[in-house]
């Protein structure tokens, strides 16, 4: 598994925005007190933190496939002041884990980015004890809408579909989740749909650096470069579309997500 994203700046700013109210509200019905819970693709930990707090006395384990994230997730819970997460390196597609050790196992925007995503569930499945709930969220790109639509932010999403799918990953994930679990074997699926809304200036103005910023400084825009697909220059003018965009009084972006809450 490679991230297309890896954990520039740009990247992580987004991620560490993420809690479980704007994030895994549709999961917030199935925690309580006493529950273990496997957080797939911790990132940062924000949302794991949440998590945490949710199911104490119950315990959190958080896994990422990246070791020096885990570092600022640590860093995170630390600073929440919670005991009762521990953290692991771990490959979604082969979780070191026995069978039935969660009542919960969940993953935000996760699956979009593996390679095998129904492999993945089948793992996640196994490590839930029955009854529990296998609960995903993942955005769909091909609902992002947004508006004004300055020229270069017409370009930067059939670029990113390419340099996604490049390495095996799938920008419209949230769409497909329901029928990943179903190959995957799950008979009781829930499904819902959320979305993300930036408009105000701050909100635009963070957005533009998060997305635009990653499109011309993360490894986003390195395998770009490096696959052929663009050159600087061509990222430069897609940074530029972004920031014209966040400049309008009438700015306003919409991410949908698919979500899905699947019994064990």
């Amino acid at each position: 598994m490679s991230y297309v994203h890896g954990h520039h700046e740009t990247v992580l700013s987004s991620h560490q925005w993420r809690t479980v109210e704007n994030s895994a509200a549709y999961l917030v019905g199935r925690l309580r007190p006493g529950l273990a819970v496997l957080d797939v693709g911790c990132g940062p930990g924000t949302i794991t933190a949440g998590l945490a707090e949710r199911v104490a006395p119950g315990t959190v384990t958080a896994v990422d496939a990246a070791a020096d994230v885990l570092d600022q997730a640590r860093r995170t819970i630390a600073d929440r002041g919670l005991a009762n997460v521990a953290f692991a390196v771990a490959d979604v597609h082969a979780l070191d884990f026995p069978d039935d050790a969660f009542d919960v196992v969940h993953a935000h925007q996760v699956l979009q980015h593996v390679p095998d995503p129904v492999r993945a569930l089948r793992e996640m499945r196994r490590v839930c004890r029955p009854g529990g709930v296998v609960a995903a969220r993942d955005a769909d790109f091909g609902g992002m809408v947004w508006h004004p639509s300055p020229p270069g932010m017409d370009d930067w999403l059939p670029l990113y579909y390419t340099v996604a799918r490049e390495v095996g990953g799938e920008p419209d994930a949230g769409r497909r989740l329901v029928s990943w679990a179903r190959a995957a074997g799950f008979t009781d699926v829930t499904a819902s749909a959320s979305a993300w809304c930036y408009s105000t200036p701050e909100e635009r103005e963070w957005w533009s650096e998060s997305w635009g910023g990653r499109m011309l400084r993360s490894s986003v825009a390195d395998r770009a470069v490096a696959g052929g697909h663009a050159t600087r220059e061509d990222l430069r003018r897609v940074y530029a579309g972004w920031k014209e965009w966040a400049a309008a009084d009438d700015g306003w972006y919409a991410v949908v997500h698919g979500e899905i809450l699947c019994r064990a």
